[in-house]
């Protein structure tokens, strides 16, 4: 009975690291920051491509520069204004929107000196991301459902899951789309039929490069769940919670 009770936690336990190692992997994909120098009177862009119902959003925060303003623009590729903020003062900000569809967002910042004068300070930028998952105030959702903590964590595992899954499902469309454009090479033979090549070296080459990276992905977290496995089995055992 020890021994069932004992594998049981320990299948719980690797069930909670494979999760855990699961969602610190995709996270890297859906939190970002990133800090750089704006010159006087400079523009600074950069560019997010997201999917289709992705909500976004952002934190800013600018070093103190007296007398100089900045702004602030996100664009889609169609030009379309999804957040301003014309000369501000402030160095701090947020800004939020949700991507309607599948689209590459631009976002540009601007320094102003006052009256256009060529020079000024250096103004250092900070810009926090986050979208997917990590956009998802859970606090609210907790509130509003009158949820428990556990269940909003199980809610934030369940939402984490879905976008995993359809991240996999938008790698298949591509890799489809991939074979699509590498393949279809046609020529004719010696008698006049016309004959399909359905895809070519190249083609084949990118989908082995896919495949050896999925399998060595799979093995790093395999890997890393394991130790974790390892190592919370030594600290039980040090606390005296299993023999």
């Amino acid at each position: 009975m020890i021994k069932l009770v004992f594998c049981t936690v320990n299948l719980f336990f690797l069930g909670m690291v494979v999760l855990k190692v699961l969602a610190v992997f995709c996270l890297v994909n859906y939190v970002s920051a990133i800090r750089f120098y704006i010159p006087p009177n400079g523009k600074k862009c950069l560019k997010e491509e997201l999917h289709k119902d992705v909500v976004v959003t952002g934190e800013y925060e600018l070093s103190e520069a007296p007398g100089m303003t900045c702004s602030i623009l996100v664009t889609d590729t169609r030009h379309h204004t999804l957040h301003s903020r014309e000369r501000f003062v402030e160095t701090k900000g947020k800004f939020a929107f949700r991507a309607d569809e599948y689209d590459i967002f631009e976002i540009c910042i601007t320094s102003h000196t006052p009256g256009g004068q060529p020079h000024g300070a250096n103004r250092e930028f900070m810009l926090h991301m986050k979208h997917g998952v990590e956009a998802k105030n859970y606090e609210d959702l907790a509130k509003a459902d009158q949820l428990k903590p556990l269940e909003v964590e199980l809610r934030r595992l369940e939402d984490l899951s879905d976008s995993i899954v359809q991240d996999f499902a938008y790698m298949r469309e591509r890799e489809k789309e991939m074979r699509n454009t590498n393949g279809g090479l046609k020529f004719v033979n010696s008698n006049g039929f016309e004959i399909e090549l359905e895809h070519n070296l190249f083609s084949e080459s990118t989908n082995s490069r896919v495949l050896y990276l999925s399998i060595f992905s799979m093995l790093c977290l395999l890997g890393l769940a394991t130790w974790q496995v390892l190592y919370l089995r030594r600290y039980f055992k040090a606390k005296k919670l299993i023999e």
